[in-house]
């Protein structure tokens, strides 16, 4: 049995039919084609499937599609301003060799940047503690760590900097 889903995904309104036992992590997949969110553990310990929903950070593996029923998820495949060019996080992440493998990635970057409205100072321990949730086998750390703790302070400077309008 199916039923009717209305989802906001990467500012685009959708409705869907979803059975009620669906995974987000599927319906993202599978419905909707954004394979930038992994599927690692299936068990909410590896964090490869963290998205946004309304702008927390949501393992997607273990959260129901109709869970999030009008909300608003933000998947990797959203994050970047145009095809262009990448976002501040995932420059940070780049500029500080904060990938190898990649398979984590994705989920790093949706973690980091929910921690930009969190209270999470942009501090060596601070970001490790906050980072516990997402696990990465191949760079040790190092850099993801240096990446977020610059992309927390270059976004939140851009968010208290007033926008120049027109007059």
């Amino acid at each position: 049995m199916h039923a009717p889903l209305q989802l906001h995904v990467n500012g685009q309104a959708l409705r869907l039919d979803v059975a009620p036992s669906r995974l987000l992590l599927e319906v993202l997949r599978e419905q909707c084609q954004l394979t930038g969110t992994h599927q690692g553990c299936d068990t909410a310990q590896c964090g490869a499937c963290t998205v946004l929903v309304d702008g927390a950070a949501v393992k997607s593996c273990n959260r129901l599609a109709v869970q999030c029923s009008g909300q608003h998820i933000t998947t990797i495949e959203g994050v970047a301003p145009n095809d262009a060019e990448l976002h501040v996080m995932q420059q940070c992440f780049s500029k500080h060799h904060a990938l190898q493998c990649g398979f984590c990635t994705p989920g790093l970057v949706m973690r980091a940047l929910a921690l930009v409205h969190e209270d999470v100072p942009a501090e060596e321990q601070a970001v490790r503690h906050a980072l516990s949730g997402n696990l990465c086998r191949c760079t040790g750390y190092e850099g993801i760590v240096k990446a977020v703790c610059e992309g927390l302070t270059l976004l939140r400077a851009q968010a208290s900097t007033p926008a120049q309008g027109h007059a």
